[in-house]
Order: C-alpha cells, then structure tokens, then sequence
C-alpha cells in the first residue's frame, strides 16, 4: 500500500498487500533494508540472511543499516563480546551502524571500552553518531575519522557519510540515545544534544549540495521526550527525509509518515522505520523522492525472518559458536533452587514488579554481593542491586551456568562505597521516586537493611525510616556517619540516575573489587546448597499497610 504526502496530520502505513518493485513511477526510489535491536541473539542471523538475500532479489539493491543495539542479553554476548555477532554483519554487508546504550555496557573505568574497540575494528562498515564523541577515549584513537566521509573506512568513526545508490548522493548520520549516559557506562565517551547534532549534520549535507538525508538513530521511536526519540526528531529538525530507529524495540510494520510539526504546522514529511527486535523481522522501506528532492510517498513492510530456512553457510558458521554456548549454559553451579525465583515485571501483567518491589531473587542477589562484599571489608553494612540489572528468573530444579548468566548479563562488578547516611538517605529517595511506576533505579536490598517508605508522598520525602543491624539490632541510619557499602559498578558510577552515589563515586570514595556479578550469586547459591528464599519485608510500602 502506498503512502502518499499529507498535508496535515500523520499519515500511517497500511499492511494491505505487498511491496512490489513496479509500484513506482516517481524520479527516483531509495530502497533501505534495516534491523535494529539484535541483544546478542547471533543464533538468528542464518535466517536474517535467507530473508535479507529474498529481499535484494524482490526489491532490487539497496542500503542495508543497523540501528544499534547488538550487544547483551545472550550467552552468545557473555562469551564472544560481539566477536560473534560481527562476523555475520560483514557477512551480510551492512552500510553503517549506529552504537546503541547497550554498545557501553562493557565500559570499565579503568579500561575503557576494549570490546567495543574490538568490534568496532572487527567491522567491514563504518560506525556513525553525530552526537557522540569518541575522541578521548584512548581505545578508538585509530578508529577516528573525519566528520562526514565520501569515502569512509571499514570500522571507522564518524558523524556521518554519503553513499551512492543508481547514481543519487545520500547522507547517513547516525544519533545515540543521551540516556546512555544514566542507564549504561560510556565512561568517556561524551554524548551530545541529539536536536543539535541532527541540525548541524542537515546544514552540513545541505552545504555539499545533498539533499537526501537519512537519520540512523537509537533513540526510540516513542521514548521519554526528555531524552529524545524518532517523533520529536522529526518534528523539529528539517530536512530529514528518512528515520531508520531502534531503542524501543517497536514493531513498525509499515513506515510512519509525520507531515506536521509539533505545533500542527505543515512541514517537509520524513519518513519513519523501525524493524522490532532480536532479528525477528528485517525491515523493508521504499521512499520516493519527487524532482524537488522531497518524499513523495513511501511504502515498507516487515519480513519475519521465522518462517525462512536458515542459510546454510552462515549456519555452518554459527555452529562452533552455538557449540561452546551449549556447554557453558548447561554447566551445573552445585545448587538446587526449592521453589521458584520470579522476575515480576508490570509489562508481563504481573502485580508486582523487580523495580518497584522487593522480590525474592532481588533479595538472593543482593545477600550474594554482601556476602562477597564482606569477605573484602567485614565492616560493610548493606548490599544493593538496582532493578534493572535483574532480567530474569530462576526456575526450580538444579541450577545451570546459563541461567544465572540470563539473571545478570552485563558483567558489572562488586564496588565497595564509603557513603554517609544523608547520601544513603537520598540514594533510596532516588530508587522510590517513581514507585509503584517501574524504573531500573528501583534498589533490592541485602539482609538486615529495612527501608520504610510512603508512596503518597512526593518523590524526595518519601523515606519514613531506614534501619541497618549492627550490634544483632536495627537501628537508624545517621546521617552525618560514614557507611561502607556494596553495589555494582554501573550503579555506583550514578547508573539509573543515582547522582549521589555518583558523587560518592567521583570523590574517590569506591573501591571496585572484582567479583563478577552472576559469579557472586553463583557462589552463594553453592554456599546454600538448596536455595529456598521469600520476600521477607525489607522494604515496605507504609501505604500498604494503612
């Protein structure tokens, strides 16, 4: 189905029919072929290429993108750190690709970024955002090209670049959520204003007389507008003809035309795509252009790559991969879970939430951090592990390496703080604010923590009391005291918006000390034996109660 210009309103997509590579009789049609959002899962890409390798040949050649996002959330990416998934990107020749906010995972303040460094030069295409700076960080310095390349180089950086596609010049930059700063580690990796980058790469393709300009972001089809996303870049930034997205993970499965601005005034339509998750579809979008330059109509559709036969080659090359996989995912730790550790989620229609709610495997976690925290500093008096670290559940029966790895992903380590009382204090006010609305600051705390609080009241007043045992009772905190605590890196360092651990953290007050954060839980699951844990009342909701 067609989608033509219309002047006022937003036009959507219909998926009534099919694309076909005759429906045009416009000047000039830009083909794009985009995924977005992969999280590890190198065990779809066989399938993603059959499905790829049927669209060339239905709809002719055309630009093949990636909106971000490969790395964490699989085994795949615990083991191979996107070593893997690379070799199948070059394999199907990707244009360019944006760094999602899970690209940072990895950063290490001491470190930096080596794996992503890796990846980066492991690529056969170059790596774009016009709002990020990689120019300190000492792992790319080789990496580092010019803003906007006719001739860019396999794994280099830049702002953007032109291509060529049947003769027409395109520009491609590339936009990265602002959010990674909070729910992510890009350390020194600075990340800009998305609304300026956007304006100054459309002055500049403008300058060199392009006119057809293609945005590959991360930020999110709909997401929070304080941080920006695809609907607000449209609206406000012009001259972008077309929005290749990822971030959300929304299933768009016909490209969205926005024909206003913010303020329900007619302006130039640009064209919106975003193709799900986890490889699950490749997206198609077919835009064209009229003799001015400006999107005339567009059509696009979503190809499931399920119901594709694997490609041969490309599953021959994952099998060693999935091989090592299946080996590490079904080692057994030496522990046994009694009953059912969930991982409550709001979106999966639960009551209750890992980050708005104690829960049982939150409370598991975070006795594992203490444990290994105190075996550092005995002094230590609580442990906390942010809801957002927690991705899933642990089933009943003996434990496996794989699941634990599925529990905690990202690899952050155990960090030990010296924080006062009133900074304590205001780390819970932070973790409490938006409850009962989920959010990855929500804290799960260790044994012998209990944390009163009120719902009802605003966000900044809502901690009644916070108790700590020392001498075998509970007692307050104090706030001009000094506490040593344990966390994980990513929260320390003010991952989910914990500024006043940040401080702590940039006043040298934390110690990050090495233990693996599945590996501290597997290591007091096995010190347990069988694994039997309930939600026991260390945080409490007054409005509960009244």
């Amino acid at each position: 189905m067609l989608m033509r210009f219309i002047p006022h309103g937003i036009a959507l997509g219909i998926a009534t029919g099919l694309l076909t590579t005759s429906a045009y009789a416009a000047p000039y049609t830009l083909t794009i072929f985009h995924t977005n959002d992969l999280h590890g899962r190198t065990d779809h890409y066989p399938q993603l290429i059959t499905t790829l390798a049927e669209a060339r040949e239905r709809f002719g050649d055309g630009l093949l993108l990636d909106a971000g996002d490969i790395f964490s959330g699989t085994l795949y990416f615990t083991e191979y750190q996107g070593q893997d998934a690379i070799k199948f990107m070059n394999l199907m020749g990707y244009d360019a690709f944006v760094p999602g906010n899970h690209e940072f995972d990895l950063g290490n303040p001491e470190k930096g970024h080596q794996a992503l460094a890796a990846f980066f030069a492991a690529a056969d295409f170059p790596i774009l955002g016009a709002n990020l700076d990689f120019s300190t960080p000492p792992e790319f310095a080789d990496q580092l090209g010019e803003s906007i390349s006719a001739e860019p180089q396999p794994g280099h950086l830049y702002d953007g670049i032109v291509v060529e596609h049947e003769g027409q010049r395109i520009g491609i930059f590339g936009l990265s959520t602002p959010s990674s700063d909070t729910i992510s580690s890009p350390g020194n990796v600075m990340i800009g204003d998305y609304r300026e980058a956007a304006e100054a790469m459309v002055a500049e393709f403008e300058a060199q007389g392009i006119d057809k300009i293609v945005a590959l972001t991360h930020l999110g089809y709909d997401s929070d507008p304080s941080m920006g996303n695809d609907l607000l870049l449209a609206q406000h930034v012009e001259g972008v003809d077309v929005i290749i997205g990822g971030h959300s993970h929304t299933r768009l499965q016909t490209p969205v035309m926005l024909t206003e601005n913010d303020r329900g005034e007619p302006i130039a339509p640009t064209v919106i795509g975003q193709a799900g998750e986890y490889g699950q579809y490749l997206g198609v979008m077919q835009v064209t252009f009229d003799d001015n330059s400006n999107v005339l109509e567009a059509n696009g559709e979503l190809l499931a790559t399920e119901e594709r036969e694997p490609d041969a080659d490309a599953a021959a090359l994952l099998a060693p991969f999935t091989a090592k996989i299946e080996e590490v995912r079904d080692t057994l730790i030496g522990a046994r879970v009694v009953s059912t550790l969930p991982n409550p989620r709001h979106g999966n229609g639960d009551e209750q939430s890992v980050r708005a709610d104690e829960t049982a495997l939150g409370n598991l976690i975070a006795d594992g951090q203490l444990n290994a925290a105190r075996r550092v500093d005995p002094q230590t008096v609580l442990a906390l592990q942010n809801g957002g670290g927690i991705r899933g559940p642990i089933p009943v029966g003996d434990v496996t390496v794989g699941e634990l790895i599925a529990v905690q992903p990202f690899g952050n380590r155990l960090t030990l703080m010296e924080v006062t009382g009133a900074e304590l204090l205001e780390t819970f006010e932070i973790a409490l604010a938006n409850v009962p609305i989920e959010s990855g600051a929500f804290l799960q705390v260790s044994r012998g923590t209990e944390v009163v609080y009120d719902s009802r009241q605003p966000a900044g007043e809502r901690v009644v009391s916070l108790k700590v045992i020392e001498d075998g009772t509970l007692q307050d905190i104090a706030l001009e005291r000094t506490y040593t605590i344990a966390t994980n890196n990513f929260t320390a360092a003010g991952g989910d918006s914990h500024s006043a651990l940040e401080a702590a953290y940039n006043d040298g007050r934390s110690t990050i000390v090495g233990n693996t954060d599945w590996e501290m839980l597997r290591d007091y699951m096995v010190s347990l034996g069988e694994v039997t844990y309930p939600v026991e009342g260390r945080i409490v909701d007054q409005a509960r109660r009244d």
